[in-house]
């Protein structure tokens, strides 16, 4: 039987019909999964958080999706939000191979088929469950339609900075330092160590400060920067990927105008190769397209679930 997790929900202002779960995943790795909205008649959104996330961030995007008549199922990955950490500084972001995230994925599907979750199920993929969500798609995800933002098919390094990163994150496995912060990468969650004016994740200052607000109240939510090991299965998985056709699932990918977080040409590269596929470009948007203030929001996610389901009407507020 699965073990209630707990859930904070004045801080998710998402649906009041709000549950979470423990799962524990084929190799005995323990995660959180949340479900709202779970009697919904349009079907059921898998969100894949991005990298340091955890469920109440996507509250509010599961609030929007139910008001337009959806289910919405979030996750905590390993070594992040509420999910087992992975090494003995929890500060540290973490993975022992890319593909492990799909026990993750495994884990959450048998849950949801377990609870009956209304069908057909949607991908939703942010940042780094953008990657694992591509990955997912290849190895069989059973969902009607797939949408990503700003999804991490490769990560923004400067030129000059990239066979560095490739070198020093290489090298560090035999000579045993990987379990380390990758060059300029600290242990205090992004959030708590820029100011808003400063950060590249969101243009809207509320949500911003709705961001930091969740740190505040829950610390053990937050997560700092990445291990030069998560880096180097990112950098293989992301070249992996990258050399892999589009799957034959229709797919609309939003990518911010001002993104500073993954990489662009990726981005344009992959929707330019997907033939049930289309790419939005969100002028004046940062990384977190979901996080931006309510007419990108609305616009979004009216467009969002008319792509999952055509036909379905658009909001009138949010």
């Amino acid at each position: 039987m699965t073990d209630p997790a707990p859930y904070f929900s004045d801080l998710a202002n998402g649906p009041e019909d709000a549950t979470t779960f423990w799962l524990t995943t084929s190799d005995e790795i323990r995660i959180r999964m949340g479900v709202w909205n779970r009697d919904a008649e349009r079907g059921t959104v898998i969100i894949f958080p991005g990298r340091s996330e955890y469920v109440e961030k996507y509250g509010r995007a599961a609030h929007d999706m139910a008001i337009r008549g959806f289910a919405s199922v979030a996750i905590d990955w390993r070594g992040q939000g509420l999910g087992q950490r992975l090494n003995p500084n929890p500060a540290l972001g973490h993975v022992e191979q890319f593909l492990d995230y799909q026990r993750d994925v495994a884990a959450v599907l048998a849950q949801m088929g377990a609870m009956g979750l209304p069908e057909p199920y949607y991908l939703l993929g942010h940042s780094m469950g953008g990657c694992i969500g591509l990955r997912a798609l290849h190895e069989g995800l059973p969902v009607e339609a797939a949408a990503f933002t700003a999804p991490m098919w490769g990560i923004q390094i400067s030129p000059a900075l990239r066979p560095v990163a490739w070198t020093l994150s290489s090298v560090s496995r035999p000579l045993r330092f990987s379990h380390v912060f990758a060059p300029g990468q600290v242990p205090a969650p992004y959030v708590m160590r820029v100011t808003y004016e400063e950060n590249h994740l969101t243009g809207d200052e509320e949500m911003f400060e709705w961001l930091r607000s969740h740190l505040l109240a829950k610390h053990e939510l937050g997560l700092g920067g990445p291990s030069l090991h998560w880096l180097n299965e990112a950098l293989f998985e992301t070249r992996r990927l990258a050399r892999m056709p589009s799957p034959d699932v229709p797919c609309l990918t939003y990518l911010g105008s001002r993104e500073a977080i993954v990489e662009a040409d990726r981005i344009h590269e992959r929707m330019a190769s997907w033939p049930t596929g289309r790419l939005e470009i969100v002028e004046g948007s940062q990384h977190e397209i979901m996080m931006e203030g309510p007419a990108i929001r609305r616009r979004l996610f009216d467009d969002l679930a008319t792509h999952f389901v055509p036909g379905t009407p658009r909001s009138v507020a949010i």
